[in-house]
């Protein structure tokens, strides 16, 4: 197969994004939050484990401890007997509270709306940040890659293969070849795609609307 030009990539790249947003539109987030607090926890309890799980934990884990303030005060046992249902829930417990009592302490209870600052507090990295400036504040300064989101760049060959267990090149992968413009809703959308469609283990390719663009599918 010949060597595609960035040019090309990013045509794409741009057709992919279209198609996805005439197949579903705008994507709410699949984390139950009411604030950014709120969401920043609970993006934090959701790596490696699924969102709807996350959500069966959060309305007892809010209800006793609503806001930066009281869960600062809680010890990671008393909030990983809350949360013990989800995978790693002893180091997201201890997380958890080290981020309420960062937000407190240095921030005076208000989550930051920056990716300089939202990357200091515990158990935050970019994937995270980039969902809570995103979701949160409405400011759009990457793309959330997360499992889905990677493994559907990588099918669609929109990274190289050296980078498909390297989510943050992944990201600025990503971040070159698509106008801003697109930014903000490939997170959700791709999730979408990936939990309808693009399967890990089994990639349902005869249905999706990007087999014709895809490299991947055309290998299948």
């Amino acid at each position: 197969m010949p060597r595609e030009s960035n040019a090309a990539k990013r045509e794409r790249a741009i057709e992919v994004c279209e198609r996805l947003n005439r197949r579903y539109g705008p994507v709410e987030c699949f984390l139950d939050h009411e604030n950014p607090f709120r969401l920043v926890i609970s993006v934090l309890l959701s790596a490696q484990t699924t969102d709807a799980q996350v959500n069966k934990v959060t309305p007892e884990l809010f209800r006793r401890w609503p806001t930066p303030e009281a869960m600062a005060s809680a010890t990671p046992a008393e909030v990983g007997e809350v949360i013990h249902s989800l995978g790693f829930y002893k180091s997201k417990a201890k997380h958890a509270v080290e981020c309420a009592q960062m937000i407190v302490a240095d921030y005076g209870g208000e989550v930051p709306a920056t990716m300089s600052e939202l990357v200091k507090l515990p158990g935050v990295g970019r994937k995270t940040a980039n969902i809570v400036l995103n979701v949160g504040f409405g400011i759009v300064e990457g793309i959330a890659v997360d499992t889905h989101v990677n493994r559907i760049a990588h099918r669609l060959r929109l990274s190289p293969k050296t980078h498909e267990k390297e989510p943050l090149k992944t990201e600025q992968d990503l971040l070159k070849i698509l106008p801003r413009a697109y930014w903000n809703d490939v997170n959700h959308q791709w999730i979408m795609l990936g939990r309808e469609i693009c399967d890990a283990r089994k990639p349902r390719c005869g249905e999706c609307p990007l087999a014709d663009i895809c490299p991947s599918a055309r290998m299948a």
